[in-house]
């Protein structure tokens, strides 16, 4: 695809002016609008999205209904701070949160501005609650960037080089992977093991894992591991922290994926698809837990804002009332069954992974010894970026599909067709090693 000057001129603008830590740049793709599962730049290049916008999107880019609630409350105010005062739209999205969260106790909400911020609340708060002060976390896990949130993140050296002191008493111990790495009853013997030699488990506040690893590549535990997970903390008074940032709002076909594994815990962290695309987020917890600290150790003058949280009960109610979790079913099964079926004649294709429409595709250099293939993933990538999809990567090798869960099944079977073209132009060297110099990835 041919870049123009219009195009070049503001990425080198950008690059001037932007920090490099804001950006891990995938393709020059300059977003001029949106809509559904479609994004078009300012060329009038128009592609399918299967990456939702970093899982933000899940209910589509633009969606009618969502516009309608920004702009009706757009016209009443834009924001004043619920640190101080109330509105409404603050109170349902509250009400509906506490609603549709696993969990059968009495709960109770805390909002922020970012995933990462929200992860930093839940820690505080299990803190507080518990009067402890080490964390458990899981090797090769995402968190977020937030200080707290970087800390208790296991995901490569590059996140915490150069930053300095983070948060202390953090303890990492290996998450399942069924494809490459430990099994499951290895991991549950390594976290024993952890509290037996290293860690007193009385000194632990709390547990924060992501339901399935998203950054790490879809790892996806069988449920006996978060059945012996949740046996050892409410064994030793630990909290448990789920991060559904990534997981949460239908993206595996259940509402979270906590209700996947039939886990119940003491906070549920989101973020991302929270509210369409507005900036927000929140933590949901047990009401103890969440009365177990005072104000102002978690408060944000913007965070809960007016527009974000009108935005954010909508999107609740789309995903509810157009039937978005089992489409995300029916679709993700389509799209996961064809790309296991594409294995016979793509040996690239190591493994494939997913509920619902999360689905990683671990591209390998062989598949007996499983080595991770960069270079082929992010040339998949770019020439999929050619043929009119944005296709994304994690884990240095892992392809992201994660479309908005208003995907068609023409619509499926239409981007499942241009990544198969594009594995035919890698495997038969039609991509140029120069396009990796433009696509550094995740």
């Amino acid at each position: 695809m041919k870049i123009s000057e219009k195009t070049s001129k503001i990425i080198n603008q950008d690059m001037k002016i932007m920090s490099s830590t804001t950006r891990c740049p995938y393709f020059p793709l300059v977003v001029d609008r949106a809509k559904g599962i479609y994004v078009t730049d300012i060329e009038g290049n128009t592609f399918i999205d299967m990456m939702s916008s970093a899982a933000v999107m899940n209910t589509g880019h633009n969606h009618e209904r969502i516009v309608k609630a920004i702009n009706k409350q757009v016209n009443k105010f834009i924001h004043y701070t619920p640190a101080y005062m109330y509105h409404t739209p603050h109170t349902e999205l509250a009400e509906l949160l506490i609603d549709i969260t696993p969990g059968s106790f009495e709960k109770k909400v805390a909002f922020g501005l970012s995933g990462s911020s929200s992860v930093d609340g839940a820690i505080k708060a299990a803190k507080a609650y518990t009067g402890r002060n080490r964390i458990i976390s899981f090797l090769r896990s995402y968190h977020g960037t937030t200080v707290g949130a970087l800390s208790v993140s296991g995901y490569g050296p590059e996140m915490k080089r150069k930053v300095g002191n983070l948060m202390e008493d953090v303890h990492f111990t290996p998450y399942p992977d069924s494809y490459r790495g430990y099994t499951q009853d290895e991991c549950i013997a390594r976290l024993h093991e952890l509290l037996e030699t290293v860690v007193p488990a009385e000194e632990v506040a709390a547990i924060i894992y992501e339901p399935i690893q998203g950054d790490a590549g879809i790892l996806i535990p069988e449920n006996k591991f978060y059945t012996e997970l949740e046996k050892i903390a409410r064994e030793n008074g630990i909290l448990l922290i789920a991060d559904e940032v990534q997981t949460g709002f239908g993206r595996t076909g259940s509402m979270f994926a906590s209700e996947l594994f039939d886990i119940q815990p003491d906070i549920i962290v989101m973020g991302k698809a929270i509210a369409s695309g507005m900036p927000l987020s929140a933590m949901v917890g047990r009401k103890e837990v969440m009365e177990g600290w005072s104000a102002p150790v978690h408060w944000f003058n913007t965070a809960g804002n007016v527009i974000s949280c009108a935005a954010a009960v909508e999107t609740i109610n789309v995903i509810k009332e157009e039937g978005l979790l089992d489409n995300a079913k029916k679709i993700g099964s389509y799209i996961t069954n064809r790309l296991r079926n594409m294995m016979k004649e793509h040996e690239m294709i190591g493994d494939v992974r997913g509920k619902g429409l999360l689905i990683g595709v671990d591209i390998v250099a062989d598949r007996d010894t499983k080595e991770r293939d960069k270079k082929s993933t992010a040339k998949l990538c770019w020439r999929a970026w050619e043929k009119g999809m944005i296709l994304a990567f994690f884990s240095s090798n892992v392809l992201r599909i994660e479309p908005p869960l208003s995907m068609t099944m023409d619509e499926a079977e239409k981007a499942v067709d241009i990544l198969e073209e594009a594995m035919y132009d890698v495997e038969n060297g039609l991509v140029s090693d120069s396009v990796l110099a433009n696509i550094k990835g995740w």
